[in-house]
């Protein structure tokens, strides 16, 4: 598609003032009996950028394309692409650690001693 329509350049927009690589921003848009679909494809050092803790920088950018659909009565959908094995593994859990945490670092091996025992 040689001219790209409104709610894609949006995307394009908004993405590109929050990555450090806005040259490798593109999107992909397809229209089906569901909506519009907008599939964005961003350099991978800049994934973490675009989703934000726990999300919330996509969902921002999600709600604000429905907005621009809305306007338009369409329902679009946004999808960040993530390449094959770009996943990083699950973080352990406690259990698995072998090494005490920062936590468990300040406990004392004595659990008999008291505020009373510093002689304050």
């Amino acid at each position: 598609m040689a001219d790209k329509l409104f709610d894609q350049e949006f995307v394009e927009y908004i993405v590109r003032a929050i990555v450090n690589h806005p040259d490798d921003v593109r999107t992909d848009r397809i229209v089906d009996e569901r909506g519009v679909l907008i599939t964005l494809h961003i350099n991978q050092e800049d994934m973490g950028y675009v989703i934000g803790r726990q999300g919330q920088t996509a969902r921002a950018v999600r709600t604000l394309l429905k907005i621009v659909g809305a306007k338009e009565n369409a329902r679009v959908n946004l999808k960040i692409y993530e390449p094959e094995g770009s996943r990083r593994p699950p973080r352990e859990s406690r259990e698995d650690r072998d090494d005490r945490g920062p936590r468990d670092s300040f406990r004392s091996s004595d659990d008999s001693s008291s505020v009373d025992d510093l002689g304050i």
